[in-house]
């Protein structure tokens, strides 16, 4: 992995110790594939800048063996297919599948054909989880650029690599803060004491206004002014939380809340136009689907059994916070359609500010 990232710069967000990658493929099993697409030239009005990224929970087959997870919506617009069977039922059953907003029904289709290839038994009513952000500012959305084969490749690159970041797969036509954003993750590992569990984050992103964009609590967006796109959209963020740590639904639920804090920490406000969908999911059990007896391990609940679950959420905090600016740090200056330009964030320049205000390790 050839990015740049935030620890790589002396940017060191909170205080957890990251994973080997500091990345969700940290939590073992998850697994994580892109399928970048790009058709035409720079400024082309039929130019195409976009993709899929596919999140598997597991080294396994999510629909033979569901995993427990939980959603929270920060803010509502947008659309994560999927949701009410993750809410009714407290389970994952299927890859997660990102792509951009207008083809969010071709990939969840590709999806179904997957799945359905894959195993016989679940193609006639699996439910699979697809979400979306809108790159039209890049991509020309109405070219029907994504097909079946674009997200079966998605599907079948999957790996535990360390994830790739920036214009990548569903990254590839995606703004943050009106800079390039896209593909971000991060990872922390508890310590014994809190039990040693491994939270993973990938984000999504696709939101925010420059001016209350926040880097390690410096507020570098205000002092960054140039390099504006012509147009500013208010955007969405995805973020996918992994943990290996033993938890039931009610348990996710609020991890995937605290996703919200960290988007937060970096600037977002969840704009009245945005889609913050929140999505956490355990990989410490595989739910049986045919409904023996299965009584699963669970962190202790309650407010005198809060020092393992405070200690995850903090996790979650703080590798969603800085998947974002991980995903800033990757991306590239892209041109797509009409010319339109997303400029990268200058790192140069942010490491000085960061560095004024006594935020960079030494």
């Amino acid at each position: 992995m050839s990015n740049r990232r935030a620890r790589d710069l002396g940017i060191t967000i909170g205080r957890g110790a990251p994973g080997p990658s500091n990345t969700i493929t940290d939590v073992t099993g998850v697994r994580v594939g892109h399928r970048t697409v790009i058709e035409g030239d720079d400024g082309d009005p039929k130019a195409v800048r976009t993709g899929v990224t596919t999140i598997m929970p597991h080294e396994g087959f999510p629909w033979s063996e569901p995993v427990y997870a939980a959603t929270h919506i920060l803010n509502g617009y947008g659309e994560l297919i999927g949701i009410n069977a993750i809410r009714e039922w407290g389970i994952l059953e299927s890859p997660i599948v990102l792509t951009s907003s207008l083809l969010i029904g071709k990939a969840y289709d590709a999806t179904v054909r997957w799945i359905a290839r894959h195993d016989g038994d679940a193609g006639e009513s699996v439910m699979p989880c697809v979400t979306e952000c809108d790159d039209s500012w890049l991509s020309n959305v109405l070219a029907d650029p994504i097909h079946d084969d674009d997200v079966w490749a998605a599907l079948d690159a999957v790996t535990s690599d360390p994830v790739e970041e920036g214009c990548v797969g569903s990254g590839t036509g995606m703004q943050c803060f009106d800079f390039k954003g896209g593909i971000g993750s991060a990872s922390r590992i508890l310590d014994a004491d809190s039990g040693g569990a491994t939270v993973g984050v990938l984000v999504m992103t696709n939101h925010g206004d420059r001016e209350d964009l926040l880097i390690d609590g410096v507020r570098v967006g205000e002092r960054l002014t140039d390099l504006m796109p012509e147009d500013h959209r208010e955007g969405s963020c995805i973020v996918v939380v992994a943990t290996d740590a033993p938890m039931l639904p009610h348990q996710l639920r609020r991890v995937a809340e605290r996703a919200g804090m960290g988007l937060a920490r970096g600037g977002s406000h969840a704009s009245n136009t945005s889609g913050e969908q929140l999505l956490a999911f355990s990989t410490a059990a595989r739910v049986p689907r045919d409904g023996r007896p299965f009584a699963p391990a669970a962190i202790a609940d309650g407010p005198r059994a809060g020092t393992i679950l405070s200690a995850i959420f903090r996790a979650t905090v703080e590798a969603t916070e800085e998947a974002v600016v991980n995903a800033l740090l990757a991306a590239r200056t892209t041109t797509g359609r009409d010319g339109h330009t997303l400029y990268a964030l200058p790192a140069d320049r942010t490491l000085e500010l960061l560095d004024r205000a006594g935020r960079l390790a030494r």
